[in-house]
């Protein structure tokens, strides 16, 4: 499955019970660019999150089988997915625990579709890291992420990669110039359940770095990334800002 959306669509997880309310976002935020998936309960949101690994959750709070505490807290043990709580509960307590639950914002009900893009796109922008540029891209060499696209290009030419290999990459470009172990991108991309299976990283490393290569038949992005036998990963630096 390709981590890049058709068109480049921002892929979303919709999470929300009411179905009224999730038709009419859903085709409301289609038609501002996002490709939205949507789930109506818990446990269906957590099989699609995990299937597909969106850019961006929108989760209400007030599900069917379980509190979307719940399902905020599963996927922040795996991963650091931006989640922005869409919720009717208005108490200053309900938002102070989910945004110490990891939530990246808290919208309350009734709330218009331009407040919620708005929100949406800076939840993004910030995800991207402080090498990202106004727009939320990341660009190192002839590579440029662009987390609201959700798409990666090398000289303006999509490269396929899986969502998996996507949440990598974005891990690399937000630390450039620095280490980043294998225990840190297991963390943030498989989640504490999967501490000291290095060799998932190993595995996903090598099939972005092949992917990278094959893009990149002049060899300017062969230093992207570079192991450090034992640690992890080194990642290169930008040398100029994002364009």
């Amino acid at each position: 499955m390709s981590g890049q959306a058709p068109g480049g669509a921002v892929p979303i997880l919709l999470v929300e019970d009411d179905e009224a309310t999730r038709t009419a976002l859903r085709r409301d935020l289609s038609a501002r660019g996002f490709d939205v998936e949507e789930a109506a309960d818990g446990r269906n949101a957590l099989r699609r999150w995990e299937a597909r690994r969106p850019a961006l959750v929108l989760l209400d709070l007030g599900l069917p089988d379980m509190d979307g505490v719940v399902v905020l807290r599963r996927i922040r043990r795996d991963a650091t997915t931006p989640v922005v709580i869409l919720s009717a509960r208005d108490a200053e307590a309900a938002k102070i625990e989910a945004l110490e639950s990891g939530a990246d914002d808290y919208v309350t009900k009734p709330f218009s579709t331009g407040e919620l893009q708005a929100r949406i796109r800076a939840v993004l922008r910030r995800a991207s890291g402080p090498a990202a540029d106004a727009g939320g891209r990341i660009a190192v060499g002839a590579l440029v992420m662009d987390p609201l696209a959700h798409r990666v290009t090398i000289r303006g030419e999509v490269v396929p990669l899986t969502p998996r290999e996507f949440e990598i990459l974005a891990v690399f470009l937000a630390h450039q110039g620095r280490l980043v172990t294998s225990g840190r991108l297991l963390r943030a991309v498989w989640g504490q359940a999967y501490q000291g299976e290095h060799h998932y990283v190993h595995v996903h490393v090598s099939k972005l770095r092949r992917k990278i290569a094959a893009a990149d038949p002049a060899g300017e992005l062969r230093d992207l990334v570079t192991a450090e036998p034992g640690v992890g990963y080194r990642v290169r630096a930008a040398e100029t800002p994002p364009g």
